[in-house]
């Protein structure tokens, strides 16, 4: 059965002439389109799409699934309007706070599937480093956030009348620029390895990951090259560049727009989890929706990463 987002990422190309300018129409990166679209292909077992300096053209059987997916995706959204109209999502709103990693990488999809389910619902989506965006559901002030904790550390208290979902776990990893002397060999690298390296350290007074700066600098590893921002993009820029080395999440590695090098650290017990905050038996049925599409997506995204796990 074929996956409804990779349908609709070929029929937007059949429309778009181009990747790039599908992948803008839906949300999503050139780079995570393209992934999409080559599982569609791998799935229906024959080329669908020939790319070419100007764009991309459908092969005659991309053309024949593409004309098949707007078919099945019209009745898909027959569907969702009619089961809107009998669950109470034919309007109202849904407030959505989300972090940078997880909203470029992961939500802009999901919210593109919620927005064709329920195109009566006013969505709004902010975004909020962790923990702020769980204080904001506590508030009332969200719906909905998308969170994380890193490993080790002190647990985050709970707050009242939040309830905490988790959705995926992946391993934190080691990035380097290419050719690096500790990306080379096979197996995982005792992090004791990273004693003495140019650590780059991406906001080390930020909660969720003063624990893992506070391991890794009790194995020698202290931060040489700091980074007063709770985003990954300039640190992965630093490494790619030599500047020193880095620990973060296996996906931020995997989207790096610069070349890194990529290994795993011994013990695995440096992670991150992602988890959506919600209000519980308190949430409307639009929030639930959003929950529902947020499993699935991640779900997926766990299933295809080296380590990442969902529970």
């Amino acid at each position: 059965m074929y996956d409804p987002i990779r349908l609709a990422a070929l029929v937007a190309v059949a429309e778009a002439g181009s990747i790039t300018r599908a992948a803008a129409r839906l949300g999503y990166t050139a780079p995570a389109l393209s992934q999409q679209l080559a599982k569609l292909e791998r799935e229906a077992g024959a080329p669908l799409l020939v790319r070419h300096h100007r764009g991309a053209r459908l092969t005659a059987a991309g053309e024949l699934l593409a004309e098949r997916a707007r078919r099945v995706l019209d009745e898909m959204d027959r569907a969702r309007h009619e089961l809107a109209r009998l669950s109470g999502l034919a309007g109202g709103r849904l407030r959505v706070a989300t972090f940078t990693t997880v909203g470029i990488h992961l939500l802009p999809p999901v919210l593109s599937a919620f927005r064709r389910a329920h195109p009566d619902v006013e969505l709004t989506v902010a975004e909020y480093e962790p923990p702020h965006g769980v204080t904001a559901v506590a508030r009332g002030e969200m719906d909905l956030a998308l969170t994380h904790a890193y490993e080790p550390a002190e647990p985050a208290p709970l707050l009242p009348g939040v309830v905490m979902e988790t959705l995926l776990v992946e391993e934190l990893v080691l990035v380097t620029a290419p050719g690096h002397a500790l990306a080379g060999g096979s197996g995982r690298l005792p992090v004791s390895a990273l004693a003495g390296q140019p650590l780059i350290s991406s906001a080390p007074a930020h909660p969720p990951r003063k624990g893992v700066e506070g391991a890794l600098a009790e194995a020698g590893a202290t931060p040489a090259v700091v980074c007063e921002s709770p985003g990954y993009a300039l640190v992965c820029a630093l490494v790619s560049a030599g500047i020193g080395v880095a620990v973060v999440p296996e996906m931020v590695a995997a989207m790096s727009s610069t070349p890194l090098q990529v290994r795993q650290l011994e013990p695995a017990a440096f992670r991150r989890t992602i988890s959506v905050a919600h209000r519980g038996e308190e949430s409307g049925p639009a929030a639930q929706s959003l929950r529902a599409l947020l499993r699935g997506s991640f779900g997926r995204a766990g299933q295809q990463g080296a380590g990442g796990r969902v529970w």
